[in-house]
């Protein structure tokens, strides 16, 4: 007969191991809770942003971005399905990443150097994600 431990209290679950993951894991979605909850407060916006981007219809896709956005990051944060919400936002960073920011398009100056430089910030991300899938995918396996 096996005896189990108690969990450790809460304090040292936030400050170990899954604490630092989880904050890790909401810091990687921040910016798409923010853009998601931003553009549900102003739908006109961010119709105008994907009609902008090329996108059509553009309610459509802003409605889709949305729920990509805020499902995708829930499912990262959780931990539920985090392999899937991590690939997800990767292969949706990658493409809005390559629509948008064609950094190559610009002449020489600011404008190009600050494209230039959010195209591979997104990379990051998407290197990011995919870390983070790998982990989950391999920790499953085990």
């Amino acid at each position: 007969m096996s005896v189990r431990t108690p969990p450790p209290p809460l304090r040292y679950r936030l400050l170990g191991a899954e604490g630092v993951r989880w904050f890790a894991c909401l810091a990687l979605c921040a910016a798409y809770l923010q853009g998601a909850l931003t553009k549900l407060l102003d739908f006109p916006a961010a119709t105008a942003e994907m009609a902008a981007a090329g996108l059509a219809p553009a309610p459509a896709f802003a409605v889709a971005v949305i729920v990509l956005e805020l499902v995708a990051s829930a499912m990262v944060v959780s931990g539920r399905g985090r392999w899937l919400g991590a690939i997800a936002l990767a292969a949706f960073t990658l493409a809005a990443t390559a629509q948008v920011l064609r950094f190559w398009e610009l002449p020489a100056g600011a404008p190009r150097t600050g494209m230039t430089n959010a195209f591979f910030e997104h990379l990051g991300l998407v290197g990011g994600f995919l870390l983070v899938a790998w982990i989950d995918v391999r920790e499953l396996r085990q």
